[in-house]
């Protein structure tokens, strides 16, 4: 039986998504939980990794099982097994043709900024931190630049191992909600830290550094020397995962559960 799961974690304390033999992976976590309930080693897939420090609100896995369990015990279990940082929200029996990667259709991030003089306590791990004033209508008008399909180069890692730097966004909107930005960002794939390297460039024209028509040259250079700073991963979440309706794969429609 193929199941899958819709998982939610504070990264602050993991070295990314991905287990790892020298320091803590959400991933391992999981698969220890899943395993300790299905009394076999289970192996999970997810629809995108995620960096050190970066949080999953709707991150999919999959994972095939032969133990007969309730679609309780496995998520009552699930947990059970798990620290409070990451939790099983929901779980179920999929078809067999089912990839939490490569079904996906799109993906979806948010990147949060408190923006105020001093800086955040408890929102520490959990937003990044700008002192200076964000004009959003600036950074609103600046993002359009990057809707439809480009070449993303300059907004990608320089050690990014993607074959492709061509990604095309469906979504990008800039708001700002008392103390808060959010961005929010909708496409069919991200390349490393390019969720990041956008925000850091938005930031930079938000602030009054920039212009709006920045955004649109950085692309235009495919040169990652010629972009702006990387936000910092604390101000990140991976929102959400779209797939074909014949899975069954429920969209979190409001992101605002982010707080």
């Amino acid at each position: 039986m193929r199941y899958a799961a819709r998982i939610e974690y504070d990264g602050s304390a993991f070295c990314g998504w991905q287990r790892q033999s020298h320091s803590p992976g959400v991933q391992e976590d999981v698969e220890k939980a899943l395993s300790a309930v299905a009394n076999h080693p289970v192996e999970v897939v997810c629809a995108g990794r995620t960096d050190t420090g970066v949080h999953g609100v709707g991150q999919i896995i999959h994972f095939d099982s032969d133990a007969e369990r309730s679609i309780r015990s496995w998520v009552m279990g699930g947990n059970a097994n798990l620290p409070k940082s990451i939790s099983i929200v929901w779980l179920k029996p999929v078809k067999k043709e089912f990839h939490a990667r490569f079904s996906a259709l799109s993906r979806s991030y948010r990147y949060v900024i408190c923006n105020r003089d001093v800086r955040p306590s408890f929102l520490a791990w959990r937003t990044t931190w700008e002192y200076r004033p964000l004009d959003v209508l600036r950074m609103q008008q600046a993002a359009q630049h990057l809707l439809g399909e480009h070449d993303f180069s300059s907004y990608r890692a320089v050690a990014c191992q993607a074959k492709s730097p061509i990604r095309t966004m469906h979504r990008i909107e800039v708001s700002r909600q008392n103390e808060m930005v959010f961005i929010d960002v909708e496409a069919n794939a991200f390349l490393h830290h390019m969720v990041r390297n956008i925000a850091g460039v938005l930031m930079a024209i938000g602030c009054g550094e920039q212009e709006p028509l920045w955004a649109r040259e950085v692309l235009e250079h495919r040169d990652r020397r010629l972009g702006g700073v990387t936000a910092h991963p604390s101000g990140l979440y991976f929102m959400g995962v779209k797939y074909s309706e014949e899975f069954g794969i429920p969209l979190i429609k409001d992101s605002s559960l982010v707080w």
